[in-house]
């Protein structure tokens, strides 16, 4: 298995993670077929969103995947009016990852991050890898630590 950018960053900061494979659908990139992919929990997958807002620019929030993105809510914790969600065709360019793939480790610039307070409920959750077919298992209080996320209730 390739080591990710996001795993070489884990790794040098010596933090542990497991990193899962799954199969892709390319006609699916919902966390519902992921997490039926690994056999977990829909709520302990979670799901890599980046959002511009209309004060702060970019900025990420990490999600179960059983949650749809709340704009309002959103905008309110990062600081903005108004916030929406980053077009599929900038997620390449902005963060050096592609839909299905985004993870929140290792993006080309630090945003300021946000994650579902749920997190704290599970010892391990899943996050993508930084590329389709590839999870990281990691401790939610590791995630916290190394990306600098503030926890919300989004």
């Amino acid at each position: 298995m390739v080591k990710t950018n996001a795993a070489r960053l884990l790794d040098a900061a010596h933090i542990s993670y497991e990193l899962v494979p799954y199969e892709v659908d390319e006609n699916d990139f919902a966390a519902d077929h992921v997490a039926q992919q690994l056999g977990e929990n829909i709520e302990q997958v979670f799901k890599t969103l980046v959002l511009r807002g209309d004060r702060s620019g970019f900025f990420v929030c990490v999600m179960p995947g059983n949650l749809e993105a709340d704009l309002k809510t959103a905008a309110r914790i990062s600081g903005n009016k108004s916030c929406e969600m980053l077009h599929v065709k900038e997620l390449l360019p902005v963060t050096g990852y592609i839909r299905g793939g985004c993870s929140p480790i290792g993006m080309k610039k630090h945003f300021p991050t946000f994650i579902h307070e749920s997190c704290l409920l599970y010892d391990s959750i899943y996050v993508s890898a930084g590329q389709r077919g590839l999870q990281l298992k990691i401790s939610p209080q590791e995630l916290i630590s190394f990306t600098g996320a503030e926890i919300y209730p989004l």
